[in-house]
């Protein structure tokens, strides 16, 4: 199971660390994949972070929600509501974002539950986040815990699947690529 660093600009400020020191922490736990998540910042600042997360790193970087930084790093996460932003009609928001960020680009979008997942199976992506597993500080809008049901809902999946949503570093999954782990890498 590979891990899956969430580098939310948010609890870097809380915590007063650099992104710098977030992949530096994230790099000694082996992280194959981060995610670059700002919700409050302009697109310069989010592009300076992604640019200096690119300098350190040379895993997979992600952006969230940001696809027009694809550019400057590997692909893009999407939440559901993201997506409705773009269309309301998921699928079409999938092909159009595809259509802007190319076939060479990893897209991925956070899943809830089965109906969603099963739905994904339908999209062009190249993963799912699924959860939340627990409960987390780092998330407000968590629509429900699927706690040990999570496993048995990712092996419906055809796509790699990142366990979401408080996940610890010796959690132990049998359908899951990928732990997500944010805040839990700081402690």
């Amino acid at each position: 199971m590979q891990l899956y660093a969430l580098c939310d600009q948010e609890l870097l400020d809380l915590k007063s660390l650099s992104v710098q020191e977030y992949v530096e922490i994230a790099k000694s736990h082996n992280a194959t994949v981060i995610q670059y998540r700002n919700k409050t910042s302009d697109i310069a600042f989010i592009k300076k972070q992604l640019i200096s997360i690119r300098k350190i790193y040379d895993g997979f970087l992600i952006v969230n929600d940001k696809y027009e930084l694809v550019e400057y790093c590997d692909g893009v996460h999407l939440g559901q509501e993201d997506l409705k932003q773009i269309d309301k009609d998921i699928f079409k928001a999938v092909q159009i974002i595809r259509g802007v960020i190319k076939k060479d680009k990893i897209l991925g979008i956070s899943t809830h539950n089965e109906t969603e997942v099963l739905q994904a199976n339908k999209m062009d992506l190249n993963y799912i986040g699924l959860g939340a597993y627990r409960d987390t500080s780092t998330k407000k809008d968590i629509q429900g815990i699927l706690g040990d049901t999570l496993d048995a809902i990712a092996a419906k999946s055809k796509h790699f699947v990142g366990a979401i949503g408080g996940v610890k570093l010796d959690d132990k999954f049998e359908n899951i690529t990928y732990k997500v782990i944010g805040s839990g890498l700081l402690q």
